[in-house]
């Protein structure tokens, strides 16, 4: 059965701050590039919800609610609740993962 893909604003936000980024460092080409792969990544999960791993810094720490999946770098953090797929997050892996899943999904 297919989920609905919603990205969080937070998720919307992390998307437009990479465009912006790799237009600037690279090209609006480069950009364009990487914003159309993400995009494939959060549309499939419509699909396959489940077949993400759960984010080995929240396993640390014995949450198990959320997955990911990547567009290497970029990790894409999800939630699924019901028949709905929640995007939290949208990040390049080489960030401090840690510090930033702890503030962005733990109020931390």
């Amino acid at each position: 059965m297919a989920s609905r893909g919603l990205l969080t604003d937070d998720a919307a936000r992390d998307l437009e701050e990479s465009y912006g980024y790799i237009t600037e460092q690279h090209s609006p080409a480069a950009a364009d590039h990487v914003l159309d792969r993400i995009e494939e990544v959060v549309q499939s999960l419509s699909t396959f919800p489940n077949r993400g791993n759960h984010p080995r810094e929240l396993l640390s720490l014995g949450i198990r609610e959320y997955r990911e999946t990547f567009f290497k770098p970029y990790r894409v953090i999800y939630r699924v609740i019901d028949d709905s797929v929640y995007v939290y997050l949208i990040a390049d892996g080489r960030r401090d993962m840690q510090t930033l899943l702890a503030r962005r999904l733990l109020g931390a």
